[in-house]
């Protein structure tokens, strides 16, 4: 099961690195990592998305609290959060091809970024399965280039949980 981290962390050389080394150490990758400044000066937050089942899980979130620049720990996979991602994906196209592209861009609230009469450069933001439906939407005009960011997410105050309103119908929820 992939896991998402938030971990706050002291801006000191070298944190990244320690946190990065003890999933090297235990053999886990990370699928994702984004970090960026936190909303108190000289500390950062990173969001990273890692692979295993639960009692690993908590076994690493341990270990990464008793690390001298950690803050905070919090495993953000059942809690209710706001998760989004960026991506660029360069497209191949032609004149005729275009118009279908601008299509796309406006359903999946993307923006275009640069144009040339070969390729256009597309942004997007969202969660990381609209970025997904996007790109195989996308594919067959033939994919150029593509950089994402990484997850990053944040736990939602208000604790209404989004991906458990998407599996409810709404006749459960409103009844005639």
């Amino acid at each position: 099961m992939k896991h998402t981290l938030s971990v706050l962390v002291e801006d000191e050389s070298g944190a990244l690195s320690r946190i990065s080394g003890l999933f090297a150490r235990r053999g886990f990758n990370i699928d994702s990592l984004a970090v960026g400044p936190a909303e108190v000066a000289g500390q950062s937050r990173l969001t990273m998305v890692v692979e295993g089942d639960d009692q690993t899980l908590q076994q690493m979130t341990k270990q990464l609290d008793k690390l001298v620049n950690v803050l905070k720990v919090l495993d953000l996979t059942r809690l209710p959060a706001v998760e989004r991602e960026l991506m660029l994906l360069k497209v191949s196209t032609n004149e005729n091809q275009r118009s279908k592209i601008f299509d796309l861009v406006q359903v999946f609230r993307a923006k275009v970024v640069d144009v040339s009469d070969e390729a256009l450069t597309l942004e997007v933001v969202g969660d990381p399965g609209k970025l997904v439906a996007l790109e195989k939407l996308l594919t067959p005009y033939g994919i150029l280039e593509i950089a994402r960011t990484g997850k990053i997410a944040l736990k939602r105050t208000s604790g209404v949980n989004t991906e458990i309103l998407k599996t409810t119908s709404t006749t459960t929820r409103f009844p005639a």
